[in-house]
């Protein structure tokens, strides 16, 4: 006959009075601690993670679906006291008006004879223009005009309005850090009195004064922490990929450029940097992680980011969203044309706390396994 097996019984779960008393004492004393908004160490270990684990997840916007409710936008949802700019809700964060847990890109029309009216905030923004040319954005009374592939800023707390008085519809990417804003309890907001900021500069004065590479005026002797010079220009930016395209440039992102601050050589802002990066035909970079979120646009090409083990498959418009601390590399799926990205990141506010750190893979050649392909809904 088999033996019976035994079975071992918790201390704190016995059927005795002692351990019943026991367990009744130490719900008695939760409870107590959490009525007077309190919780003990041991209730909150798990958060101590080894390692980032954000709750945001990859994502990816298809231009396809972006275009079409753009066009839609514009006959729908009139431009008044608010933009028509469509926000990038990430699905992992709960509906927080968030794309990382640090950054919000969103997608901006403006149709021919608009403006949208002036107004600032504390948050920081970007505009990375996708379509159309002649529109502009007035920056503190100078007007910054646009055309594809341009970066705009718009600097802490400034004055800002967009018109477009030609007759193209216009369409950017929005880059701002407005989550970042928010968990501070940062947040200040304000119209002008008026739609639009008297004109107090010339057209794009910023790029006259401080656009030119190595030199600055000596006279300016201001240094502000964002970069004085709102307008980066697609067409210095392209020259500057060509002149550079025959670099090995890095093994994680290709020859990838950051848009610096002109007079201190740092970010373009203080809570965001800003990137272009050109893969070359055929390229496949090396898989690595770090502990900074990031936004891409896909500016030209085809081809794939793989994300922790997930494909997705992107091509001109696209909008990809990258968590902290996911693995990810990048793949040109042409084998004739260069593909070129570019992204808004987080890095300088890691980099600010002492909190940025990078890891390469180092298993199989640094490459990583395809375990799914994204699927857009």
């Amino acid at each position: 006959m088999a033996k019976p097996e035994s079975k071992i019984i918790p201390a704190d779960q016995g059927e005795t009075p002692g351990n019943r008393q026991r367990v009744s004492l130490r719900e008695a004393f939760h409870e107590r601690i959490h009525a007077n908004h309190m919780h003990g160490l041991w209730e909150l270990a798990s958060q101590m993670t080894r390692h980032p684990r954000p709750k945001m997840i990859p994502y990816m916007w298809r231009w396809s679906v972006l275009e079409s409710i753009i066009k839609e936008s514009g006959e729908a949802v009139p431009v008044g006291d608010e933009r028509r700019a469509l926000q990038l809700f990430n699905p992992g964060l709960g509906g927080r008006w968030a794309t990382t847990n640090n950054l919000i890109a969103a997608v901006q029309v403006l149709l021919p004879g608009e403006v949208a009216r002036a107004h600032r905030h504390t948050p920081t923004a970007i505009r990375f223009i996708i379509e159309g040319t002649g529109a502009y954005t007035a920056v503190d009374g100078e007007r910054v005009y646009m055309a594809p592939g341009d970066l705009i800023l718009t600097p802490s707390w400034s004055w800002h309005d967009h018109g477009n008085e030609t007759g193209e519809t216009v369409v950017w990417m929005d880059g701002l850090d407005i989550p970042l804003i928010q968990s501070l309890e940062a947040m200040f907001f304000q119209f002008y009195t008026a739609p639009q900021v008297p004109a107090s500069r010339p057209p794009n004065a910023s790029k006259q004064l401080h656009g030119h590479a190595h030199l600055s005026p000596t006279w300016v002797k201001e240094k502000p922490q964002s970069s004085p010079l709102l307008l980066y220009s697609w067409d210095q930016t392209r020259e500057a990929l060509s002149a550079l395209r025959e670099n090995d440039g890095s093994p994680f992102d290709g020859v990838a450029l950051e848009y610096r601050h002109p007079q201190t050589g740092g970010p373009v802002m203080p809570t965001m940097a800003c990137w272009v990066q050109l893969l070359r035909p055929g390229q496949q970079t090396k898989a690595h992680r770090h502990t900074g979120s990031a936004v891409y646009n896909v500016v030209h090409g085809t081809g794939s980011t793989i994300i922790d083990g997930q494909r997705f498959n992107w091509s001109k418009g696209d909008i990809i969203a990258i968590p902290p601390w996911a693995l990810h590399e990048h793949l040109n799926a042409s084998s004739t044309e260069d593909a070129v990205l570019f992204s808004i990141q987080d890095t300088p506010v890691l980099e600010a706390l002492g909190l940025y750190y990078e890891k390469a893979l180092e298993e199989k050649d640094g490459h990583q396994e395809v375990t799914s392909v994204f699927a857009a809904t």
